[in-house]
This record gives structure tokens, C-alpha cells and sequence, in this order.
């Protein structure tokens, strides 16, 4: 029988996930949940409050993401071990040998755009993509609303992107933003905040975190001419929203390299991934081969030409840039 849930490290988000990974050599170990990671340092939460954590000889931080739960050594805080993670959003820089680790256990993440030249659909779809592959819930939120006549469009083009998919407008520096976010915010949730840079994500964490935070995030302008910002966020941690979750800020992405996401393309195209069963040939590419269903829905109507084409550009590039031990699923 599953042992009750500590209440406290429940405001943390453990979970009987967590809590089933620990054997009975774990008993005299304390549950930590990373808040900072540094190139030499980290940071653990616990329900007594903050620490810095003593990691083991030849320990590396770049093993570890922010919200990783780890198990610790009570006396002398030295971290034992970390616990397999639920969900890891992770992503690799072009040409680099291994993912560089953006957060672990996060339930949903936010993916910001503003409604004005830095919304552009096929880059979201890399965005829901990443968070599809991470495992997460993703959201768009979107930003700006008050720059343009009516964001309806925006929202629309947005929610058309992906079955499912939730869209909310917002001001991130009004009080209402955390309102429209409650149902992903809650006690014991983690959320992800992710985008290009000046969109309003450090304003928005800043905004869910509430007035009574240590170390608010800094916030920059953008430029008025191609709607681009400054970075602000450089690097990654835990904050505490004021409606009982935490939240994760991460620095802005200019360029979302596309790899190790197979998974999470078949996700974001479901319209096509469903009919590719139903083609004449296992190894159809959709894009001569007779019998094919996806080009048969293209010709009814049915299937947007334009989905399509932006299906095939991320397949490539992701077969071509995730290296061969960790490719799945069959080649396009």
C-alpha cells in the first residue's frame, strides 16, 4: 500500500511518483528539489526551506535541471542521488553533443508570443513540438494584446496550431494574468515559461510570483522596430507562485534548433500522423507516392497544403540533426 503523501513536500510537487522510487535504504534521506543549478553550485528546497546542497566528488551540475528532485543526506547535506524524472524539458544547441537541460518535472509550460511581428506560427510549433517531447502540457500565452485592434486572429492561428490546444490572452502585468493562469498555477503545479526574448515571460513570472518574492526577475524593453528584446532571464530557477505552484523562467530563444523530437512532431501534426496509417505504402513520404491519404486530404480539402510543408521541414530537420543512437520511428 502507497504511503500518504506528505502535505508539505506536496506544496512541492511530490508525488507518489517520487515517492515509489524510494527503497528502504533511502529511509534516512531527505527529499530536496533543486531550485538553482549553477556551473559549480545548486540549491535545494525542502519543506524547512532553502539550502545550498553538497554535492559528491566529481559531481556535475549539468546532470542536474532545476525542479530534479534529489534525495539528501540530512546531516551534512550531501546530495545522494537524484530520483527519475516525470517529465524533462530539454533541448540541444547545434552542434552539440548532449541536450542542454531546460527543467525537470514540469506539468505545463507556457509558451509565450506577443500579438505583434514576433508571432509567427511555424516557430510555435517548434516551441509545442519541444514541449510535447518533454512530456508537458503545453499553453500559449499571449502577450501584447493591447498593441493591436483585436487579437482574435492571433488566438486563432494559435489554437489551430495543435488538437487541444489551450490559448490565453493576457497583460502579463496586470493581477488578472495570474487569474487566467490559475487552472495550471495551483498548489503543488509546475509551469515552465518559455519564448523569445521581450515578450513579457520575466514580467510574467515576476506577475505569478507575486508581490511578496525575494528577487523579482529583471524585465527589459523591446525594439520597436522588429519587435525583438533584450535578454533579461540568464539563467534558470524555482520561483514560488503566489497561488501555490512554481514556476521556472528560462532565457530567451532567439533559434530553436530541432532534434531528438520525433515524438513530439507526431504530436503537433496529429492530422497527419493519424493518416499515415492509411497510406498504400508503410514507407510513404506523402509527397508522390500513389495511395497516399495525405495527399488524397490535401486534395479534399481537408488538409492544409501549408501544415504539410511545415511537417515535412521539421521532420527533416530534426532526422538530420538528432544523432543515430537516439533516433526513433521510421525515416521520412
Amino acid at each position: 500500500m502507497t504511503e500518504p503523501i506528505d502535505p508539505a513536500l506536496g506544496r512541492l510537487g511530490w508525488s507518489a511518483f517520487f515517492a515509489d522510487q524510494i527503497g528502504p535504504k533511502d529511509m534516512a534521506l531527505v527529499p530536496h528539489r533543486v531550485a538553482n543549478v549553477h556551473r559549480a553550485r545548486m540549491t535545494g528546497l525542502s519543506p524547512t526551506g532553502t539550502m545550498a546542497l553538497v554535492l559528491p566528488a566529481h559531481a556535475n551540475t549539468g546532470d542536474y535541471a532545476v525542479g530534479d528532485w534529489v534525495l539528501v543526506h540530512p546531516h551534512s547535506d550531501l546530495l545522494a542521488r537524484r530520483l527519475e524524472r516525470r517529465t524533462v524539458l530539454q533541448r540541444r544547441g547545434e552542434g552539440a553533443r548532449s541536450p542542454q537541460l531546460a527543467g525537470a518535472n514540469i506539468d505545463t509550460l507556457f509558451i509565450v508570443t506577443s500579438c505583434n511581428a514576433d508571432f509567427n506560427p511555424a516557430r510555435l510549433e517548434r516551441y509545442l513540438a519541444l514541449a510535447n517531447q518533454a512530456g508537458t502540457d503545453p499553453v500559449i500565452v499571449l502577450t501584447k494584446a493591447d498593441t493591436v485592434d483585436d487579437p482574435r486572429p492571433y488566438a486563432e492561428q494559435a489554437a489551430a496550431l495543435q488538437r487541444d490546444l489551450a490559448v490565453v490572452t493576457l497583460n502579463p502585468r496586470l493581477p488578472d494574468a495570474a487569474a487566467a493562469l490559475a487552472p495550471w498555477s495551483g498548489p503543488g503545479q509546475t509551469v515552465a515559461v518559455i519564448g523569445s526574448s521581450g515578450v513579457g515571460k520575466s514580467t510574467l513570472v515576476n506577475t505569478l510570483a507575486g508581490p511578496d518574492q525575494a528577487l523579482p526577475q529583471q524585465t527589459g524593453g523591446i525594439r520597436e522596430q522588429d519587435a525583438k528584446g533584450r535578454h533579461t532571464t540568464t539563467s534558470r530557477s524555482l520561483h514560488a507562485m503566489a497561488g501555490g505552484g512554481w514556476i521556472i523562467d528560462t532565457p530567451g530563444i532567439r533559434t530553436l534548433h530541432v532534434s531528438d523530437l520525433a515524438e513530439g512532431i507526431d504530436t503537433l501534426f496529429a492530422e497527419i500522423t493519424d493518416l499515415a496509417p492509411l497510406c498504400r505504402f508503410r514507407d510513404c513520404t506523402h509527397a508522390h507516392e500513389p495511395g497516399c491519404a495525405v495527399q488524397a486530404a490535401i486534395a479534399a480539402g481537408s488538409l492544409d497544403p501549408e501544415r504539410l510543408a511545415r511537417w515535412r521541414k521539421l521532420s527533416e530537420e530534426n532526422q538530420s540533426n538528432t544523432p543515430a543512437p537516439t533516433r526513433r520511428g521510421k525515416k521520412r
